[in-house]
């Protein structure tokens, strides 16, 4: 394929909270930005059927739905969007050259990754068809939803624990199913917990993983299949005597196994990362929260934020990175005619 290079002053990576926003901002600032949708276009929003907690909409919305929303606006203020993963950028220079994974070349002036981060999934059979019927990688996002329904958590770490104490808010029971003996979570975490076993609101399936998920997307979950060995890691060992499989009566299943960051095409520059691929911004308080150790180079929302997570913090990051974008471009423009006007002098000397 041969190599088309097109110049524009802002690119901005992700189509999730983060990115549309961002890009909101900076059409409004006439920075005329081109959003790259990537390869998950809208983020994890559209694996979300209803939306409750984002604000401007008491009645609720559909994850879809918001983001649609989100696209029409950046692109009445000028916003352009394409389909598009970003597979490498090259900070050795100014402007920076953006590469796409179908081979196009971008250069641009200031770059927002907004990207965001993969859920984890477990790639059994029912997940997808019920992903956002019942099945969800947020219980924030999807908790309430299923009030007075049992509920199943999956996961060993800090997140299943804290998804899993959360959602005693709303549960008859919270099970927790873990493929081994012991939890990978913080003892924080773990005694937390058992203050709620303790109290009968979470009970803890130990060497147990789970096969199947069914349902339909009209009427949610209806039940899930476990496997349990008492040493662990039962998927791996269904044919043995000590492995026992059964149906398990769950009205949501909450997948709490980790989050990847998609920040791949960061590797190789400036932009410092932390050890599970976030990254890493310089934070505080005033201007400038969004800037990376490559100065041009900005990051928002779930690329960032491995705490929160939420649709409202990841556009309020977004906002913050298209100001802190707007500034960085603003200071090199005066700066590249400070410098002109200063060689026209030097010449007319």
């Amino acid at each position: 394929m041969t190599e088309s290079v097109e110049h524009r002053r802002l690119i901005v990576a992700g189509t999730g909270a983060a990115g549309l926003t961002a890009a909101i901002y900076a059409a409004r600032s006439n920075n005329d930005p081109l959003v790259l949708e990537g390869d998950e276009p809208g983020g994890q929003l559209t694996l979300t059927s209803e939306v409750e907690n984002f604000p401007g909409f008491p009645e609720g919305l559909s994850g879809p739905d918001l983001i649609n929303n989100m696209k029409e606006q950046a692109q009445r203020f000028g916003a352009e969007l394409e389909h598009g993963i970003v597979a490498d950028i090259d900070d050795s220079e100014r402007p920076f050259r953006v590469e796409l994974s179908n081979g196009d070349v971008y250069t641009c002036d200031a770059f927002i990754a907004a990207s965001g981060a993969s859920a984890r999934t477990l790639g059994v059979p029912g997940e997808d068809e019920l992903m956002g019927y019942g099945v969800s990688t947020c219980a924030t996002c999807d908790g309430a939803f299923f009030r007075g329904e049992d509920m199943l958590v999956v996961g060993g770490g800090d997140a299943a624990m804290e998804e899993a104490h959360f959602l005693t808010k709303f549960a008859d029971t919270v099970y927790i199913a873990h493929r081994r003996e012991e939890f990978r979570a913080e003892d924080y975490w773990i005694d937390r917990v058992q203050q709620k076993v303790d109290a009968g609101e979470i009970e803890i399936m130990r060497n147990t993983e789970l096969l199947e998920m069914h349902g339909s997307p009209e009427d949610g979950v209806d039940h899930v299949t476990l496997a349990r060995n008492d040493e662990g890691y039962p998927s791996e060992k269904l044919d043995d005597d000590g492995t026992e499989t059964f149906d398990f009566d769950v009205g949501a299943v909450f997948i709490a196994i980790g989050h990847t960051p998609n920040t791949d095409y960061l590797e190789d520059t400036g932009v410092e990362l932390d050890d599970t691929g976030y990254i890493q911004t310089h934070g505080g308080t005033g201007g400038d929260q969004t800037a990376t150790d490559v100065d041009g180079i900005f990051g928002a929302g779930d690329v960032v934020d491995y705490h929160y997570q939420q649709a409202v913090t990841a556009a309020g990051m977004g906002c913050k990175a298209a100001i802190d974008a707007d500034e960085y471009l603003e200071a090199q423009a005066e700066a590249a005619a400070e410098a002109e006007s200063e060689a026209a002098a030097e010449a007319d000397d």
